[in-house]
């Protein structure tokens, strides 16, 4: 028996690890759930899976079984009976999570990119100080890790990231200029939440991946690239030094890599609904990425090749773009502007502590707001 816990169980991953801890009650068990302010919910999933401690930012709201606590989310992560934590929450709560996590000795499976993103330094050192794992959720990542499972390190020559290109990715140039938030979180292969599913359209969510890469599997970044793959059924592929190349493929269900990430690479059962058929999947194809098309993709990698606070600084602004994008402030092509915009004011700092990348996301954001003036509608 496997014992968990989840901080951002109400969100798109944390109810998908549930459905997965659901259909293996003989060895998994819930022993913390943690989220933000989707209560109702939270207190529905401590009813069904009785776990001894729950969290919430607003914890007079939540009704909790009888033998189950409610506590902060330290608690949650750091409980002696925890052994694996489920980390899908945002960026600053994931990131002090996870911390907290690994200094107590827990192992990671990762779902929140941010983490790595914001603060790769400090969390990679945390990991290795600790002499523990982070397990990778993402369905790129979860693919790259199968890959290079049974292989020698000094083999790999490039990690290919796929990336299904979003919503408008078949749109002109001139097209962008006018696309609706509803068109934005209409993705063409997956179901996520709407801040991904808008990071899928401009591309962010792929510079944040090459970036968690980076971190993930110790290599440079002139050894990854993405490629575009419309039909996400390759989630991501190795070439080795001797030129071959090996590809982790399956549907787009993000229950796949959940429960890989949370067996630790053993291979289970997964129900028939899940499996993939190549037959039914034919051709399966693979472009160049169009970088014109992407100008936030090449911010925000570059913002990570910087490293420091640069990364921290770009994930911040691009969660107040896609904010005020969702809510009709500034158009789509806004979110590159202020991307652009509020980077090249940023001096940046090296080697920066946990405090000094939340002075320079509290900046950040400030700045953005400043700067969305400049790029509204």
């Amino acid at each position: 028996m496997k014992n968990l816990s989840i901080v951002g169980s109400t969100g798109s991953v944390g109810t998908q690890a549930l459905s997965v801890i659901r259909d293996f009650p003989e060895s998994l068990r819930v022993i913390g759930l943690a989220a933000g302010n989707n209560t109702e919910l939270l207190s529905s999933q401590a009813h069904q899976f009785l776990p001894k401690l729950v969290s919430a930012n607003s914890a007079r709201e939540i009704n909790v079984p009888s033998g189950t606590r409610i506590v902060d989310v330290d608690r949650i992560v750091t409980d002696s009976q925890v052994e694996l934590v489920i980390m899908a929450s945002t960026a600053s709560a994931g990131r002090a999570a996870t911390l907290k996590a690994l200094q107590a000795g827990k192992e990671i499976a990762l779902a929140s990119k941010e983490v790595l993103v914001t603060a790769g330094h400090l969390v990679s050192q945390c990991a290795v100080d600790a002499g523990v794992a982070i397990r990778p959720v993402d369905s790129e990542h979860s693919a790259i890790w199968q890959c290079l499972a049974g292989e020698d390190k000094g083999s790999v020559d490039q990690l290919m990231i796929t990336a299904s290109g979003g919503a408008f990715r078949d749109h002109t140039l001139e097209e962008l200029a006018t696309v609706t938030p509803e068109q934005a979180l209409a993705h063409p292969t997956w179901s996520m939440g709407k801040k991904i599913t808008v990071d899928s359209a401009t591309l962010v969510n792929k510079a944040f991946e090459v970036i968690e890469a980076r971190w993930l599997f110790d290599v440079p970044f002139d050894s990854i690239q993405v490629i575009l793959h419309r039909q996400s059924i390759v989630h991501s592929m190795v070439q080795f030094t001797d030129g071959s190349v090996k590809a982790q493929m399956g549907k787009p269900d993000m229950r796949i890599p959940i429960q890989h990430a949370i067996f630790g690479g053993e291979r289970r059962f997964f129900e028939e609904d899940a499996r993939y058929n190549p037959t039914d999947f034919s051709p399966l194809t693979f472009e160049e990425l169009d970088l014109d098309r992407y100008p936030c993709y090449t911010l925000v990698l570059e913002a990570g090749k910087k490293q420091g606070t640069f990364p921290a600084v770009a994930a911040a602004v691009d969660e107040i773009a896609v904010e005020l994008f969702l809510s009709g402030v500034i158009p789509f092509q806004g979110i590159g502007q202020l991307l652009s915009e509020v980077l090249g004011r940023h001096s940046g700092r090296s080697n920066p502590s946990l405090e000094e990348i939340i002075e320079a996301e509290r900046w950040a954001k400030e700045v953005a707001l400043e700067c969305s003036k400049l790029v509204s509608q």
